[in-house]
């Protein structure tokens, strides 16, 4: 099955099914891909502003951290938090989130805003943007409250007649079901799908290239962005004039702009540039290079012949919770001794097969796997080990495991016809929908279409 030039670039390089694309078109409205958080105590956030009253033990009680719902519609998740809270006059750290939402589209998600009462938030007047008080909680929010996100995804201009769509999206979650779920690959925006650098960018930080890394998220042009962005990086990379380029980047490259300010002041201060971004943004770059990798890792198994749905000796499993989430700190390693009895226990639920994500902190699997990872780093140039730990990295390179393959909830086709299906399903957090949808659609342009 012919892969996409852009899915090969993010290391997504095979499909898990046999099946032939229905085609067509997500995102065409923000409305079309609407995303719902869900959190462990099952409380899910709504686009419509209705929530339950009680979400993990809130109350009208005041105290010191408020819980909302954010709804947004083509916000970036960031921006949105940014924003919000200077609407407040908070700092940005009092307001807390559990997951990054995607921005092409209509999301609802949990968050906490720091010693505000509920009757503050109606100070809020943001276009697209509605926060909507549930109560108050002791503590923040934070990514250990999230169980995953429901999604409801409507595909339009199928390539294939209804009746043809309807058996092949249904012989597609066939051929999933049987392998546990989908891989459990990054998607698309976790690199920028119209300006997919980032994991190059996280790639030139681990290895202490900051001056490369600046100029490869400050100065990279791509065709998929604003003309005005384009030429405005164009120039950037051409001069490498940092204060005429904080003049003149356009305002919707805010952090772009954040770092050009700062090396208009101190044109060497590479470190201190992205040190402007927020936390959790230092740490994707990096954390996007260990996505590249682990996709490579996923998309090399396959093509090696060892199994999605069952463990390999050298392969680490991990654990289960109750919730279905994978308990990544509970870990062994397959054995030719204790094979047999891990590959039923993966066949009932209570253990899944985990990938290295690599870092700092976390060694390669051993066993034919183990061969494959080997392979690819020295493909890609990386090496493990104090590399990765400098004064950037350490922010999110410790590294840890992954379920190699992540369960589908609750998949429905809700309807299908006028050349568009609707689906809805939930996946765990840190899961990604467009991962499932590229196994029913099959795009040869993920960009055009919508990914």
């Amino acid at each position: 099955m012919q892969v996409s030039e852009l899915d090969r670039f993010l290391g997504i390089e095979v499909y898990a099914t046999q099946t032939l694309g229905v085609g067509g078109k997500i995102r065409e409205s923000a409305e079309d891909f609407v995303v719902e958080e869900t959190l462990v105590d099952g409380s899910k956030a709504s686009v419509t502003g209705n929530m339950p009253p009680k979400a993990i033990g809130s109350t009208q009680n005041k105290q010191r951290f408020l819980l909302c719902t954010l709804v947004k519609r083509n916000w970036d998740t960031f921006i949105a938090v940014k924003n919000v809270a200077k609407a407040l006059g908070l700092e940005q750290k009092s307001v807390q989130f559990a997951g990054i939402k995607d921005a092409k589209a209509l999301t609802a998600q949990y968050i906490t805003l720091e010693n505000v009462p509920a009757e503050e938030v109606t100070k809020i007047s943001l276009k697209d943007i509605q926060v909507h008080p549930v109560g108050y909680v002791r503590e923040p929010l934070s990514l250990f409250y999230l169980l995953g996100n429901h999604f409801t995804i409507t595909i339009k201009n199928l390539n294939a007649p209804e009746a043809e769509a309807k058996e092949q999206i249904e012989q597609t979650m066939q051929q999933l079901t049987k392998i546990g779920g989908i891989p459990n690959f990054y998607g698309h925006q976790r690199f920028g799908t119209t300006r997919p650098i980032t994991h190059l960018v996280g790639k030139a930080i681990s290895q202490g290239k900051f001056e490369e890394a600046a100029m490869l998220f400050l100065a990279t042009p791509s065709s998929y962005e604003h003309p005005a962005s384009s030429l405005a990086r164009q120039k950037l990379q051409e001069t490498k004039d940092f204060k005429a380029a904080s003049e003149t980047f356009p305002n919707q490259l805010r952090f772009e702009r954040l770092m050009l300010l700062q090396l208009a002041e101190h044109p060497t201060d590479f470190v201190g540039a992205f040190k402007k971004l927020p936390p959790k943004l230092q740490a994707l770059f990096v954390q996007a290079h260990q996505s590249y990798l682990l996709n490579r890792f996923i998309s090399e198994r396959v093509k090696a012949g060892l199994p999605l749905g069952e463990a390999t000796v050298g392969d680490f499993v991990v654990g289960v919770e109750r919730s279905g989430l994978p308990l990544t700190t509970v870990m062994k390693v397959a054995t030719s001794e204790n094979i047999s009895e891990i590959n039923s226990q993966v066949k009932a639920g209570k253990l899944r097969v985990a990938l290295p994500i690599v870092g700092f902190k976390q060694r390669l699997s051993q066993g034919a796997m183990g061969q494959v990872e080997k392979e690819v780093l020295m493909q890609e140039g990386v090496e493990v080990g104090d590399l990765w730990v400098n004064e950037l990295s350490r922010v999110g390179g410790k590294g840890g495991l992954r379920a190699l393959v992540t369960p589908v909830l609750g998949f429905k086709l809700q309807k299908i016809g006028d050349e568009e299906a609707m689906l809805s399903f939930m996946l765990h957090r840190g899961c990604y929908a467009t991962v499932l949808l590229r196994e029913f659609i099959k795009p040869s342009n993920p960009v055009a279409a919508g990914f």
